[in-house]
């Protein structure tokens, strides 16, 4: 099986912090899978740290009220190009991520709160028809 995955669960430091997700659990089911790892905000031409961003109604802010969803967008057009390119099976994301998150992400009010809804890239992902889920939904086995 072809799985993209979000680049930071797997050890890549791309995190906004410039740490990373990994996840030894979900490491280990991805074993034996062809990986297209990606990370849509870097693809979008945001640093590595970057300030913390969130859904704000129909865009994207980070914490200092700086538009950037622009580069959101960017980015998870190049990687649903790249899942267009790959012939990718399913999509395995970082959850609660403004460009990853499947289920919910952060409110917007930069307070830790969820709110229901997802991210830009697993948003565009699944209107393009992919199959998508975030790394926890992954490792519990609800989607394998």
């Amino acid at each position: 099986m072809k799985i993209m995955v979000s680049a930071c669960l797997i050890g890549r430091k791309c995190k906004y912090s410039g740490g990373d997700n990994f996840d030894e659990r979900t490491a280990a089911l991805l074993r034996g899978h062809e990986l297209v790892p990606v990370c849509p905000e870097v693809a979008g031409g945001l640093g590595v740290p970057r300030r913390p961003c969130e859904i704000v109604g129909d865009t994207v802010m980070n914490d200092r009220g700086e538009n950037v969803g622009e580069a959101f967008r960017k980015g998870a057009e190049i990687c649903l190009e790249k899942a267009r390119e790959e012939g990718i099976d399913l999509a395995v994301l970082q959850p609660r991520s403004p460009s990853c998150g499947v289920r919910s992400v952060y409110d917007g009010t930069f307070s830790g709160r969820l709110t229901g809804g997802s991210g830009i890239f697993a948003r565009l992902l699944m209107e393009n028809g992919f199959r998508v889920v975030d790394a926890e939904e992954f490792a519990s086995g609800e989607e394998r």
